[in-house]
């Protein structure tokens, strides 16, 4: 998968989950696939549970839980090779992981544009012109 590590989920360039924190669960398919989905198990859940995690820091597992819950959970079943829906789970996993994890920036208040400013007094005159012809004259 990444050049990191080729038995982890890489989440982002810094962070990369290992397999064994992972845990996966096998079922049946839901839908169509006729008897092969029927008898085997091609739909793969994958969990990560986040406050067992070793490679998290404390930091980083309260912003997940708060952002995503105790345990980060993504499944696949859109394939109908187990292996295809075990590759695209851990990587609807790790999406979901540096989802979570990504620090959204602030917003630095800036002043409105000296065009904006003139727009939206223009439109404001506008209205205000369309709304005066509206009314009946004024001497009766």
């Amino acid at each position: 998968m990444d050049a990191m590590a080729p038995e982890s989920i890489p989440v982002n360039s810094r962070l990369a989950i290992p397999f064994s924190e992972v845990a996966l669960q096998f079922s049946r398919s839901s839908g169509p696939g006729g008897q092969h989905a029927h008898k085997n198990e091609t739909r793969v859940v994958a969990l990560f549970d986040v406050e067992a995690s070793a490679t998290l820091s404390d930091a980083q597992k309260r912003r997940l839980e708060t952002r995503v819950g105790p345990v980060v959970r993504a499944v696949a079943q859109d394939e109908r090779s187990q292996m295809r829906n075990r590759e695209l789970a851990l990587e609807r996993l790790g999406i979901a992981l540096r989802e979570g994890l990504r620090v959204e920036r602030k917003r630095r208040p800036t002043r409105p544009t000296a065009g904006s400013q003139e727009r939206r007094l223009e439109a404001k005159r506008r209205r205000a012109q369309a709304k005066r012809l509206r009314r009946p004259p004024a001497g009766t």
